[in-house]
């Protein structure tokens, strides 16, 4: 039986790295070999200058950038104000703490496309069209998720670590910053690795409110191979390629800490 889920599991990992191959191999390929009937996984030849044209046709070293500013920025913001806010709904009693609680968590259930019309309103009227401060800002200000993760956890911690605090004379801000973020290591790391991969795929955001080619995203520099009536197809893909080696250097290193942060958070109550 063992054996039987083994092989099912693996035959699960084999159609779902699939996509993930053939797009790696089609990076290497010129137009013909890509829509090739039958298909053919190997290319023959191999075409490297399409890595070459993918880099330099158009600024995706300035993108690249942008998108590693734009990430981290979010990720140091969201982990702190995420911890603050979970600390509170967990810990600080306050009306009407469990039903907005509730409603925070009911925001969630929202789609954001029914979001975006007053957002972008409330961006134009901030004077932040065009800037990455309309990015950064919302998504580091508001994740629900995120505190919902952080709230399980610090629920889960002894109430008598931070009693024995406060008999010592720490305030709240002492009691959070000096024994319960560090406490929140493992399921910080788990979310940071979440928050860092939501936002450098991030593309509806930094389609509407950027213009300047200098300061998109990799995600919308990598839409701009697509043409009008014709899309060079091996070259988009091997721009694709490339956008994609963050996001797996992140998930391969930080994988760890995901197994472990969902399961220290799913165990505490």
């Amino acid at each position: 039986m063992r054996v039987l889920k083994h092989l099912f599991l693996v035959a699960g990992a084999v159609l779902m790295t699939a996509p993930f191959v053939w797009m790696v191999l089609s990076a290497f390929k010129d137009l013909p070999q890509v829509f090739v009937i039958p298909p053919k996984w190997l290319p023959d030849p191999v075409v490297w200058d399409n890595f070459t044209t993918a880099w330099t046709a158009l600024p995706f070293g300035r993108a690249y950038l942008n998108s590693f500013v734009i990430s981290g920025s979010v990720v140091v913001c969201t982990l702190l104000t995420s911890a603050m806010a979970a600390y509170a709904f967990a810990r600080v009693r306050f009306r009407l703490r469990e039903p907005l609680f509730v409603v925070f968590l009911a925001t969630m259930m929202v789609p954001y496309q029914l979001t975006i019309i007053p957002v972008y309103l409330l961006m134009r009227e901030l004077g932040w069209l065009d800037s990455h401060l309309s990015i950064i800002v919302p998504n580091a200000l508001f994740n629900a998720f995120a505190v919902f993760l952080l709230r399980q956890f610090v629920r889960g911690i002894p109430r008598e670590i931070e009693e024995a605090a406060t008999i010592d004379g720490a305030n709240r801000l002492r009691i959070f910053w000096h024994i319960v973020l560090p406490l929140l290591r493992a399921p910080l790391a788990a979310l940071a690795i979440f928050t860092f991969m939501a936002q450098w795929n991030n593309f509806l955001q930094p389609l509407i409110f950027l213009s300047s080619q200098d300061k998109f995203t990799v995600p919308l520099l990598v839409n701009q191979f697509r043409g009008t009536y014709t899309t060079n197809f091996p070259v988009m893909i091997a721009a694709a390629a490339v956008a994609t080696i963050p996001v797996l250097i992140v998930f391969v290193v930080g994988q760890r800490s995901i197994i472990k942060g969902m399961t220290l958070t799913g165990s505490n109550r």
